[in-house]
């Protein structure tokens, strides 16, 4: 199958540059190329392509607003994102705006080949340089904030009874429950993905077979309404599951 591929950058150069080079590799086809983001979604409008190779700083209309979009009016295009540096501000508001891959502007040929397979097959691609930073990201920000105190009652608190049951020693208690009915193994599967794992190497690592890691995955994905990894990855910090220390 063909991609049908725009490209969307600000720079002459570049841009021609992408066209040149997406032109040279087999199963994409060039439909288009844009200076600014109402020129990409114009472009989008006419041509109705897979997938937009989107720059973020553009005038007239930014990379992350055109995205949000496209993804809005025409959810069968994906996005994938060029940036200059990996840790550029507007990757977390792209991703939030709903683009599926994330790539600096030195990826090669093939980066690029896979980033635009992987998004058509309903996956995200994420540059390492681009993951630490959305790593970082999530794992620097504030914590949710504890809920108020109870106020203390007015009346006088009586004393312990001396029969109170024992305390149940911490061995014996119950592990905390996981979000959204997550299974232990669903849960370690997601704290793998947070690391940057490939399902090959998930399944290397938990010994078992790559099928029933992707079953796993298609699991947790159903019951958290997680889109893709690199939603996961967020979802991961947030609950608590990923561990930072491991990506330090």
């Amino acid at each position: 199958m063909t991609a049908r591929v725009l490209v969307a950058d600000d720079q002459s150069v570049v841009r021609e540059g992408l066209v040149l080079l997406l032109g040279l590799l087999p199963g994409i086809e060039v439909v288009g190329s844009a200076a600014d983001g109402e020129a990409v979604l114009r472009l989008v409008a006419d041509t109705r392509p897979d997938v937009v190779l989107m720059d973020l700083r553009m005038p007239r209309m930014d990379g992350v607003e055109a995205t949000r979009r496209i993804r809005a009016e025409f959810p069968d295009t994906q996005v994938v994102v060029l940036t200059t540096y990996s840790d550029d501000e507007s990757v977390f508001a792209a991703l939030r705006a709903g683009a599926r891959g994330f790539l600096t502007k030195s990826a090669d040929a093939e980066d690029i080949a896979r980033a635009v397979k992987a998004v058509m097959d309903g996956d995200a691609q994420l540059d390492p340089g681009v993951q630490r930073r959305l790593l970082n990201t999530v794992a620097g920000s504030p914590e949710r904030p504890s809920p108020p105190a109870q106020p203390v009652a007015s009346q006088p608190v009586p004393a312990p009874s001396v029969t109170s049951q024992p305390v149940t020693p911490r061995s014996a208690q119950p592990a905390p429950s996981l979000p959204d009915g997550l299974t232990a193994r669903e849960a370690q599967v997601l704290r793998l993905i947070a690391r940057g794992l490939s399902n090959g190497e998930i399944a290397a690592s938990l010994f078992i077979s790559e099928a029933t890691v992707k079953t796993h995955i298609n699991n947790l994905f159903t019951k958290t309404g997680l889109r893709d990894r690199a939603q996961a990855v967020v979802y991961a910090y947030r609950q608590g599951i990923a561990d930072p220390s491991a990506d330090s």
